[in-house]
């Protein structure tokens, strides 16, 4: 099997799939695995992942994409791993949700992290992933934005809000930055600046764990 990790983003957004793929594009180096970006039919996913009923409505369709898509190892390209417990029956390679990498890597920088969340409705979502990690007592904060996925998407129209956030966050304790939505992805220098902490970016966060796993799991070569 080549080296490839796919990336699936389990919505019908055009610009977020880009964004993924931007966000993800200088972890395509030499010698290391080839990185690419898909995302579900339209009849398959909604425009975004905002409610319960859109997070267990693509758990089915990524099944069903990673078992046509042979790769070395997938990552759920949304902020809140919707499916990631059905996608890892479906398949012995690694199965990756950006959020659980994002916190990982921010854990890994601070003791205590801020979440930017795209809507209101995400927060449950999120704090459950943070229980099962057992590291919801490091979260700061957690800020919504609330605005549409095209909106967020916009290279400039979210920016003034997602500064505001950081902020917040930064002035209740965070020590680092999560972006709490793949929608985000263009928006890191904006969170930097705002906040002046670290920002960790979950798809970017997610291509270095799934890079990590799949050249881990390379076998030596045999000398004679």
């Amino acid at each position: 099997m080549s080296e490839r990790i796919l990336v699936i983003n389990p919505n019908t957004s055009h610009a977020c799939t880009a964004g993924i793929a931007e966000a993800v594009s200088p972890f395509n180096a030499p010698g290391l695995p080839r990185l690419e970006v898909t995302q579900l039919a339209d009849d398959e996913g909604p425009p975004a992942i905002v409610t319960w009923r859109d997070w267990f409505q693509v758990a089915e369709p990524l099944c069903r994409t990673i078992e046509r898509e042979a790769a070395a190892a997938y990552i759920i390209g949304c902020v809140s791993d919707p499916g990631l417990e059905a996608a890892r029956t479906v398949t012995d390679r690694p199965v990756l949700g950006m959020f659980r990498c994002a916190v990982a890597a921010a854990l890994t920088r601070a003791e205590r992290f801020g979440v930017v969340g795209f809507t209101w409705r995400s927060e449950q979502r999120q704090r459950r992933a943070l229980q099962s990690m057992g590291v919801e007592g490091r979260m700061a904060g957690w800020v919504p934005l609330d605005l549409p996925m095209e909106v967020l998407t916009d290279p400039v129209a979210p920016q003034a809000r997602i500064a505001e956030a950081c902020r917040r966050l930064a002035g209740e304790g965070a020590e680092a930055i999560i972006l709490g939505c793949a929608g985000m992805a263009r928006h890191v220098a904006v969170a930097a600046e705002a906040s002046g902490l670290p920002v960790i970016e979950p798809c970017q966060a997610a291509a270095a764990a799934a890079q990590l796993a799949v050249i881990g799991a390379r076998q030596p070569a045999l000398t004679a």
